[in-house]
């Protein structure tokens, strides 16, 4: 997996492309990153370079240079209007997709655990792991969930929500260390000895490792890279945008799409991942810098006000990169621990996800569901008949992503969810029931 073979000069180097992005970008409480949809599609041009004997870094390359051309020339003309197409039919499967991928990755990597067993009659190892990692994630949720008590004073509880996550992964990595866990061998994260380009290859890519029509035959793979792009990154900084933050800043789109253009380019050349909108990191960014009150009233916690500043994401991956001098002790920290930080990341986009909630919801008895719920107006079997094609697209949308053959084409079945929402619902369900459910037509 590319990702896995990542050197230390490669993950360091990331750090220096999110940072120029904190200072180039319009939204800067919005964070880019590698992200899992990426990734697919970087695991499909792999695939497909192997099976067509061609060289892969400079095939990559080219196609993230025609992507930041793309890219840049959309940002430039203004082409983020369309997102307003892409309703909450789209964000919900999208972010539903988010959600199952961290999930799936956390459950493969404990499921290897007892695949790699040595002895099938001792399962010990892989059992210590799963129990590691459920301990990771039920300590995050409760740290995070401790904000909204009424046990201390608020700046405990914020303190606590800040800083108990980091908290429970260090606890958990250093019980690991100790003498008498250590006989069950829970495998930890392997780190490369040296700071080197993994593979020992140059620092620049050998652009002209192929031919000229290879060249130009990369902008089709781009255009579909592009696709994804436009969409992960702009629904990722809407998120972000969302009025419900109260950030005082207004979106700033087509700037957002130009930086990220010009840093696509330049991880090109140096083959690097490709990074775009990441939005669980975004909004924990967003959610660091809130000030919240709790009211009475309504018994919710509620937003106050947000601190918008350049330097907190400078900052933070500035930090970061330092974190190199700390490589030797990764090597420490347990690969189940890691995994239960995944599934809390899963856990965590469900939140707020109404598809998800009307998943739950389909077998809630009607009277205890809220007087604004969806079911009052659209009836439990249409409700249903909504939830299940957003069932459809997710399920077909991770198909074409575990699939090796169909991997490299999935972004084009992402920008189909806008299709299937913009012509093919409206003539099943009206606009008053789309509205019922929140996704009423902005065109």
């Amino acid at each position: 997996c590319i990702y896995r073979n990542l050197s230390t000069f490669h993950q360091s180097s990331l750090r220096w492309w999110k940072q120029a992005y904190s200072i180039l970008c319009g939204q800067p409480m919005a964070f880019i990153a590698p992200t899992g949809l990426t990734l697919a599609f970087i695991s499909g041009l792999y695939r497909f370079c192997n099976v067509k004997g061609l060289p892969f870094f400079p095939i990559y390359a080219w196609v993230g240079l025609w992507t930041s051309l793309f890219f840049i020339t959309l940002g430039l003309q203004g082409a983020s209007k369309l997102i307003r197409y892409c309703t909450r039919f789209t964000d919900e499967v999208f972010n539903a997709l988010l959600s199952v991928n961290f999930i799936y990755e956390a459950l493969s990597s404990l499921q290897r655990n007892f695949a790699l067993a040595k002895d099938p009659m001792n399962l010990t190892m892989p059992f210590v792991s799963l129990a590691m990692a459920l301990t990771t994630y039920f300590a995050t949720l409760k740290v995070i969930a401790f904000q909204g008590s009424k046990f201390f004073s608020q700046k405990v509880r914020t303190n606590v929500k800040n800083f108990g996550p980091v908290t429970v992964f260090v606890v958990m990595s250093i019980v690991n260390q100790l003498p008498w866990f250590k006989k069950f061998a829970v495998p930890t994260l392997n780190i490369p000895p040296a700071f080197e380009l993994s593979g020992g290859r140059s620092f620049l890519v050998a652009l002209n490792a192929v031919p000229l029509k290879v060249k130009l035959l990369c902008s089709f793979p781009a255009m579909l890279l592009t696709s994804l792009f436009f969409m992960d990154q702009n629904i990722s900084v809407r998120v972000a945008n969302n009025p419900d933050n109260k950030l005082k800043k207004g979106p700033a789109y087509n700037l957002d799409m130009v930086a990220l253009g010009l840093i696509t380019a330049a991880l090109s050349l140096v083959g690097l991942p490709w990074m775009c909108g990441a939005t669980v990191q975004s909004m924990n960014h967003i959610k660091a810098l809130t000030e919240t009150q709790f009211n009475t009233t309504s018994g919710e916690v509620e937003i106050v006000d947000v601190t918008e500043t350049r330097v907190t994401g400078f900052a933070i991956h500035a930090m970061i990169t330092s974190t190199l001098l700390l490589l030797p002790m990764l090597k420490f920290v347990p690969i189940p621990v890691v995994s239960g930080v995944f599934l809390f990341l899963g856990r965590k986009l469900m939140s707020g996800n109404s598809f998800l909630q009307r998943v739950r919801d389909s077998l809630a008895e009607k009277s205890r569901l809220p007087d604004d719920h969806p079911i009052y107006t659209l009836g439990r079997k249409r409700m249903n008949w909504f939830t299940a094609t957003q069932i459809a697209c997710l399920v077909g949308l991770w198909e074409f992503k575990q699939n090796a053959s169909t991997a490299i084409f999935f972004p084009s079945v992402i920008g189909l969810l806008m299709v299937i929402r913009g012509f093919v619902l409206p003539k099943i369900f009206n606009e008053t029931e789309l509205k019922a459910l929140g996704d009423g037509t902005p065109w």
